[in-house]
């Protein structure tokens, strides 16, 4: 199936009140584990490759194979750069074939974020790519200080959204990256703040760890993407652990448990966001 944009199938998840999970992986057995979650469910999905992966795994070396590989999947995927840190990034991503884009100049001030996003909108704009940015900053989990977060502005939103013309917005309304070292708080108060002042699909980004309840009300208020990674590499984790358990820890064991601790969260999740055709 050819590779679906962003923007459709935020579109019509924001239509739907559902979200589409968006997971980042480490490994060829984490992209098909990813695949096989969606084919098996029969659902939408995003799959990110972050850029400060690109010194682990190298985007020049499974950029083409992770485009092979989602086009030969029988539901839509969208191929995404994950927190895009440059231009140049985006250009060889774009050049691949990639289908979203996130750029995050998020811990930049307003005015230079505004700046550096207007760049990529402008020349992804020319091959139909829809880009997606981040408004506040999303800090690390391992670093979770909410009385310093840098929540999304409200009063912000909209004209960020309107000078950038950016496709979807992702938000910081008390989410963080990777393992919080307490329990996560939601401000949902701002969300709907957002919600009302800007029309794009929004996007979760740090949602490993936040409960369910809160990510359904999190979708309720608007919520049309979410960015899971570390939940993937904890059941993958368990996954090994039972390898260990039952003394098959070798290098076609790790390969399977890879794959499937990462289908078996990617598709916890899908149940959960509702995620569907």
């Amino acid at each position: 199936m050819p590779l679906v944009k962003l923007d459709d199938v935020l579109k019509k998840a924001q239509a739907g009140g559902y979200a589409v999970g968006a997971y980042n992986f480490m490994n060829m057995e984490m992209i098909y584990g990813i695949i096989d979650a969606a084919e098996e469910t029969q659902t939408p999905v995003i799959i990110q490759f972050a850029q400060v992966l690109d010194r682990v795994i190298g985007i020049d070396r499974i950029g083409s194979t992770l485009i092979k590989a989602a086009e030969k999947a029988s539901v839509p995927v969208v191929v995404h750069l994950d927190h895009g840190q440059d231009l140049d990034m985006v250009k060889r991503c774009v050049d691949m074939g990639f289908t979203g884009i996130m750029i995050d100049a998020s811990s930049k001030p307003f005015e230079e974020n505004v700046e550096i996003t207007s760049q990529v909108t402008e020349y992804c704009k020319q091959f139909g790519i829809p880009v997606e940015a981040e408004l506040g900053h999303v800090g690390e989990g391992k670093e979770y200080d909410l009385d310093n977060y840098m929540y999304t502005d409200p009063d912000n939103a909209a004209e960020f959204v309107e000078r950038t013309g950016i496709d979807a917005l992702a938000v910081a309304i008390g989410n963080a990256h990777g393992a919080y070292k307490s329990e996560p708080k939601i401000n949902f108060d701002v969300l709907a703040a957002v919600r009302k002042n800007v029309s794009v699909p929004l996007v979760l980004h740090g949602a490993s760890g936040i409960g369910d309840e809160d990510i359904r009300r999190a979708i309720k208020g608007g919520i049309t993407k979410i960015n899971i990674f570390t939940e993937m590499t904890e059941q993958i984790k368990l996954e090994l652990e039972e390898c260990v358990k039952n003394g098959s820890l070798d290098l076609f064991s790790v390969s399977e448990a890879i794959k499937t601790g990462t289908k078996k969260r990617a598709m916890r999740k899908i149940a959960l966001f509702g995620t569907r055709l």
